[in-house]
């Protein structure tokens, strides 16, 4: 593929201090188009700028639209790193296939998210906890007001400087347990990383929010009885020294940090079980002290501890909300090996 490039002759001025997440953006973005009986067409790297927008554009009225977040450092030598973009690639075809948008090849995903970080290298923090967050995102551009498949589409790129995601950091979050609104159903969407699913779960994030928690942990949603996925990552817990997590069945997001942990989990010697795991059951574990550990695990928190669990107004806290030692040695290896200082011995980081 060969990617346009169109300068931006008024480079922005770079935060300083505290980044938050997703506040600052860089200078460029990537763009392509795709349309129907041409296929993926002007590939380009430009300034970051609004886009314009017709009121009958199609994602505005029926949501076809996917995405992916992925992360950069530099290693100590000053080298740039992404770790493991073609599973983000491969997990954004199978977004789109659900979404009925086309397929955009690994290599061209690859090659633009490449291209895109080698010309933001300077905006890639160095700071403790710090990454250039990455956000690849598609959605249809055809206009009218009509149920189908568009037949156009936009595939863009932006990044932005990033600390920690909760303001936690990694310190224990408090996770209220939703047992009436539902995330996702067998056959529906719950697998892919699509704006739908995160906008049917506000609701219960302010929920949680009102009562002092940071996130949602969900249940599925035929019976409200089986542990699913926190709603911004998926949820991993360490009952009697073994490793439990909900399956990828169609309901949970196919997590690539969560796939990292159970790699590294298992080389470890540790059991993991991907199995539906009740609440009622967990809760029981973390009262008699057999669920020792709980995190979350994802692409802009890394992981994160999990120090208190509420269902149904019964409250267990994990490790006496502290980190716990499984939950620790994954965060900094993952870590480790995000920003080279650790041996990647999964090939997972590609060099820029």
């Amino acid at each position: 593929m060969e990617i346009k490039f169109i300068e931006n002759k008024n480079l922005k001025e770079k935060p300083k201090g505290e980044l938050g997440f997703g506040k600052y953006f860089t200078d460029y973005m990537f763009e392509m188009d795709y349309i129907e009986g041409k296929g993926f067409i002007n590939p380009t790297i430009k300034p970051y700028a609004p886009l314009v927008i017709d009121p009958a554009m199609m994602v505005l009225h029926y949501a076809q639209e996917t995405f992916e977040g992925l992360k950069a450092y530099k290693n100590e030598k000053g080298e740039t790193l992404l770790f493991r973009v073609e599973e983000n690639a491969k997990r954004m075809q199978l977004s789109n296939r659900r979404l009925c948008m086309p397929e955009i090849p690994v290599e061209d995903f690859t090659q633009a998210v490449k291209e895109l970080v080698a010309i933001e290298k300077d905006w890639i923090p160095t700071a403790e906890n710090t990454a250039l967050y990455i956000r690849p995102f598609m959605f249809a551009t055809e206009n009218g007001v009509g149920v189908h498949a568009a037949k156009s589409y936009k595939f863009l790129i932006i990044c932005c400087p990033v600390g920690n995601y909760y303001k936690e950091g990694l310190a224990p979050v408090k996770i209220y347990v939703e047992d009436f609104y539902t995330r996702a159903a067998s056959g529906g969407t719950g697998f892919a990383k699509c704006g739908g699913n995160y906008a049917a779960s506000i609701i219960a994030q302010e929920k949680a929010n009102k009562l002092g928690y940071a996130q949602v942990l969900w249940l599925d949603g035929k019976e409200h009885k089986y542990i699913e996925e926190v709603g911004t990552m998926n949820a991993l817990f360490v009952i009697n020294n073994e490793i439990y997590t909900a399956p990828i069945e169609g309901t949970v997001l196919n997590g690539i940090t969560r796939k990292s942990c159970l790699e590294l989990l298992k080389s470890w010697g540790y059991t993991v079980n991907e199995v539906k795991l009740s609440i009622e059951d967990l809760m029981r574990y973390g009262e008699s002290n057999e669920l020792t550990e709980a995190f979350g695990s994802g692409t802009a928190a890394v992981i994160s501890p999990i120090g208190e669990l509420n269902y149904k107004g019964k409250i267990i806290t994990v490790n006496d909300n502290q980190i716990g030692p499984i939950t620790n040695r994954l965060y900094q290896a993952i870590t480790g090996i995000q920003k080279g200082l650790l041996e990647d011995e999964f090939n997972w980081t590609i060099k820029i």
